[in-house]
């Protein structure tokens, strides 16, 4: 390690050190004095000079580190223009802002100096004039030092999180996220509850549900084959198993459960609303204007900065939509594609040799297909990025908020249909497209449609559920975190002086800086990514939970998890984040909305379509033995699976070559899940009956769960009393303050009418 050089515009660089703190360091590979890359490096770094902000050059073998600070005006300038933003910020400097705050200025003006567009610093970092730039780590004292010992050990993981100390620490954005999150999981401890009380409903009566007892016992009762070719008929008592894990999820319990969490997603959102309102106001924040503090910042960098208008191109806007429209039917067709691989593997798996493949084809084939919709997950994330950052830049959106806002709504756009499109088949299309014996529906003229097992398809989609959710928090939140620190890990091991003396905080600059270098990188969208993983999780939470009750519990275990991975990743195995200022989620918020709206949508769908409620229903109280007089102990659902199946004669069938008779021999007549007539095959008239009864109860499930939701939205004010008062009186001490007056006793704000 070797400091200096002669160059002319470093002459004065040592003779500054304000006691060695720096607002950022730049990182360069050491190159010959005569390089391209150098001349554009002396270049930029005199950009900044002119700026009067100091730098200090530290040559440590193969990289050269640039300490950078900024001269106080500039922060004198940002409290100016803003009016001391920053006033209640515990964390405030000498120059009268906070250190995120200064992080923030100073990062703007360093990717925004430089004598023409490809010359500011990202492009600069793309070219390898530099190698990156970051702000430093300092959990040795202050705020971080509270964070180390508040919030990033597992001690901790049941205890309220620092937010004042994230926000002092990383900015508002990040401590916002976190505050979100936190509140997202500790609501989701009732709703955990509850799931769990349902689904524990169904395992009471795992073996004594009427509905299982009678597929047990139905041993004389043969169905149609499942395949055309080498598929024998079956016996509806091998489905047994599959019939009692079906009541686990499909019991009386699932219609309170669903209608349940339409109304704790609306209290959850308006409860986050009046949270994130107390928020903002005891940080000053609640009529913060984001416009106004990017425009001050530009004229801080340059006060002869030319303002940029809005602009709107309806050509522009046309080209993104057929854009999103083309993007969204090529991940419908990657759904489709997964249908026929499960019709496929379905036929493969039946004429396996091995005996317990063959007799759990239809599981195994649900399976194998929920792998395979995963993988296809892992993969199109990364695609569907690619493509929404081209959207965006041919967008041309004005700001960084409406370009975040504009890749937001793409990405998760992409990503709602990557995850779900599958699942809406399975929920909404499975078993039900597929027609009927000597008359079935087929993938180019050859492969059958997979149909519904005879106790419901809600088990395909808990199945297809459960394990994608599973897979999706258990391995995302290993690559999520053992990504980073592997990489630290053989850094610092290739490393040898960081690995002998690197330690944060260290009363050495080169060893701090050296230490923040190998640390992973971070992207401008860092915390979007961490926001997309939870909302993601949020939709499997509302959206099909009818037909997954622990999905709940699932994601409240996994958040405690995640909280302090995400604060240990932040904090020891990334470089600090650029903190930002914000007074809510931003777009994050509606997509949460619209999200709640879909979940009550798709669940009372759920419960109409996908389970047998109605099916149930409608026979217990219209077909059923307690539609008669005197019918004693008899359960109402008596005789149900053998009134919901139809019957189909097998001289029927479109090639008896094609059925194998091997197992039984004779049989003149199958059965198969439908309501149908056994003349013409023709839809019978408990077909219209259930349909009309499947009508009625989405439009009325539908229209109560969003009464229930306006009620409680009104009932629970978006922001508390004692803001709004606190606010008023802030209003009125400034104008009598204008008057030359001054309030005699100010009013407590915390006071909020119960009226």
């Amino acid at each position: 390690m070797e400091d200096g050089g002669s160059t002319p515009w470093r002459d004065h660089l040592f003779q500054w050190d304000y006691q060695d703190k720096y607002d950022f360091i730049l990182v360069s590979k050491n190159s010959s004095l005569d390089s391209k890359e150098e001349g554009k490096r002396r270049l930029y770094l005199s950009a900044l000079e002119q700026k009067r902000f100091k730098i200090k050059k530290v040559r440590d073998g193969n990289q050269i580190f640039y300490g950078v600070r900024a001269p106080p005006d500039i922060f004198q300038k940002y409290v100016r223009l803003l009016k001391n933003p920053d006033r209640d910020n515990d964390q405030n400097n000498e120059d009268n802002v906070s250190t995120t705050s200064r992080i923030r200025i100073v990062h703007f003006i360093l990717y925004n100096t430089g004598s023409s567009q490809t010359e500011k610093l990202d492009h600069l970092i793309t070219l390898g004039v530099f190698e990156t730039a970051f702000p430093l780590h300092n959990l040795k004292e202050g705020v971080g030092c509270e964070l180390q010992r508040k919030w990033i050990n597992w001690r901790t993981c049941l205890c309220t999180q620092p937010v004042k100390q994230i926000r002092g620490y990383f900015g508002e954005k990040v401590a916002l996220y976190f505050a979100w999150l936190g509140w997202y999981t500790v609501m989701l401890f009732p709703a955990a509850l509850v799931g769990s009380a349902v689904f524990l409903y169904g395992f009471v009566h795992f073996s004594t549900s009427q509905i299982s007892q009678e597929i047990c016992t139905a041993n004389n009762t043969v169905m149609c084959p499942l395949c055309d070719q080498n598929c024998p008929y079956w016996p509806l008592s091998d489905t047994c198993t599959y019939a009692k894990v079906t009541h686990l999820f499909d019991n009386e319990g699932t219609v309170f459960f669903a209608m349940f969490m339409a109304l704790w997603a609306t209290v959850f959102l308006e409860l986050w609303k009046r949270q994130r309102a107390k928020d903002a106001s005891w940080w000053h924040l609640f009529t913060w204007d984001e416009e106004e503090e990017e425009l001050a910042l530009e004229l801080i960098n340059d006060p002869e900065y030319q303002l940029e208008f809005y602009q709107h191109s309806y050509l522009r806007s046309t080209l993104i939509l057929l854009g999103v429209a083309s993007m969204i039917a090529i991940l419908i067709g990657i759904a489709h594609a997964l249908v026929i691989y499960r019709v496929v593997i379905t036929v493969v798996f039946m004429r396996s040799e091995w005996k317990l493949l063959s007799e759990r084809a239809n599981t195994a084939a649900v399976l194998s297909g929920a792998v395979l919709h995963y993988i296809t997950i892992v993969i199109m994330t990364k695609i569907n990025r690619i493509v929404s950052t081209y959207l965006c830049n041919f967008e041309k959106p004005r700001t960084f908020t409406d370009r975040e806002n504009s890749f937001t709504v793409k990405v998760f756009t992409f990503q709602f249909v990557t995850h779900f499109s599958s699942l809406f088949y399975v929920a909404f299309f499975l078993g039900r497209i597929n027609g009927y014996p000597g008359n079935y529906v087929r993938i180019a003229g050859e492969w059958r449609l997979e149909e519904c097992h005879p106790s419901g398809c809600i088990t395909d989609l808990f199945i297809q559920m459960s394990v994608i959710m599973v897979l999706k928090q258990t391995l995302s939140n290993c690559v999520e975190f053992l990504s980073p620190y592997m990489k630290f890990k053989l850094r610092t091991m290739k490393d040898k002086k960081c690995r002998i003396h690197c330690e944060q905080g260290s009363e050495s600059n080169i060893e701090s800086w050296r230490y923040n270098y190998m640390l992973c990188n971070v992207h401008i969208f860092s915390l979007f990514d961490e926001f997309l993983e939870m909302v993601i999780q949020y939709s499997f939470t509302t959206i099909f939970v009818a037909a997954f009750p622990l999905a709940p519990l699932l994601a409240f275990i996994n958040n405690l998890l995640e909280i302090r991975l995400d604060a240990m990743k932040m904090t020891k195995l990334q470089r600090r984040l650029v903190p930002r200022k914000a007074n809510d989620i931003g777009i994050w918020l509606q997509v949460l909305e619209a999200v709640g709206v879909l979940a009550v949508i798709t669940n009372g769908l759920v419960i109409a379509i996908t389970s047998d409620f109605i099916p149930r229903l409608i026979y217990k109280y219209a077909y059923g033995p307690c539609t008669q007089e005197n019918n004693g102990e008899i359960d109402c659902l008596t005789g149900y699976i053998n009134h919901s199946l139809s019957t189909f004669r097998t001289s029927d069938f479109e090639s008896l070559t094609q059925v194998s008779r091997s197992a039984y021999r004779n049989i003149t007549e199958c059965r198969y899940r439908d309501y149908r007539s056994s003349d013409d095959y023709s839809f019978s008239v408990q077909f219209w009956h259930i349909f009309a009864a499947r009508l009625a109860f989405v439009i009325v499930f539908e229209h109560v769960a969003v009464c229930i939701k306006f009620v409680a939205a009104w009932f629970v004010p978006d922001i508390p009393q004692s803001v709004k008062n606190k606010s008023l009186q802030e209003k009125h001490i400034y104008l009598l303050e204008e008057l030359g007056k001054f309030p005699e006793e100010p009013v407590d704000s915390s006071f909020e009418s119960s009226v």
